[in-house]
């Protein structure tokens, strides 16, 4: 049986996961030694939205977000970036994507944005171990591009099961795509910012994410009044 270039790349990336018993796709009816044409990865491989909510720690949810193929960014990913921090943290803080040097060292912000969050992190009173990071999309988007639609559905069973295995007091979105998926709602950033919005019981803390602090320093004197609310709200002293 013939099989296309399509198909052979994505048994071999299959196989570099450690995927060993694939199903190749039967020759097609009405084209004779023609292999057919493989379905979408996420209809072929999992997790399945099932087998993510039945998790129940994080580090079997972790060790499942490994290995998943859900979506094309399982293509071009070099590992997931699942999350870092503590299991019970009061404060979660929920990013975008993870960028290059996310994807290289496999631990949210990292970079120069990871670097301001955690000066951010520190102004607050507190340290990266004792609060937990993550991201709507765990796996690098190419050339930091936005994430689509279809990815960030794809991992949202991710996130949601993480919030509910933490229980934060309070999450901090960074970013407009963070902000929408866990509310499901358009809004941007500008006109909700510094308001108390919720995710189900639990309060969400809209603001810019630091990416924007780096091109737009001016905006940071807004991100810190969102944080003294943070701080207020958790009942950490607040600076005059």
């Amino acid at each position: 049986m013939a099989m296309n270039d399509d198909l052979r790349n994505e048994l071999a990336l299959l196989l570099e996961l450690g995927y060993t018993h694939l199903d190749i796709p039967a020759a097609s009816a009405g084209a004779a030694g023609e292999a057919a044409a493989p379905g979408p990865l996420e209809e072929r491989a999992g997790p399945t939205t099932a087998e993510i909510d039945g998790c129940d720690d994080l580090g079997t949810l972790g060790a499942v977000a490994s290995d998943c193929l859900r979506c094309r960014l399982a293509r071009t990913r070099t590992q997931v970036v699942f999350g870092t921090g503590s299991p019970t943290a009061d404060l979660m803080f929920v990013g975008e994507a993870p960028g290059r040097d996310e994807d290289l060292q496999g631990e949210p912000f990292v970079g120069r944005a990871g670097q301001l969050l955690t000066d951010i992190i520190k102004a607050m009173k507190l340290s990266r171990a004792e609060v937990y990071i993550a991201n709507v999309i765990k796996c690098r988007p190419p050339e930091n591009r936005n994430p689509e639609s279809d990815e960030l559905e794809a991992c949202h069973p991710y996130i949601t099961r993480q919030i509910e295995m933490i229980r934060p007091k309070v999450i901090v979105t960074l970013g407009k795509f963070a902000l929408q998926s866990l509310t499901g709602k358009t809004f941007s950033i500008s006109s909700v910012r510094g308001t108390w919005l919720m995710h189900g019981s639990v309060k969400v803390m809209p603001t810019f994410h630091p990416a924007y602090l780096l091109r737009t320093p001016s905006a940071k004197k807004d991100v810190w009044n969102d944080m003294k609310k943070v701080m207020a709200e958790l009942g950490i002293e607040v600076p005059a």
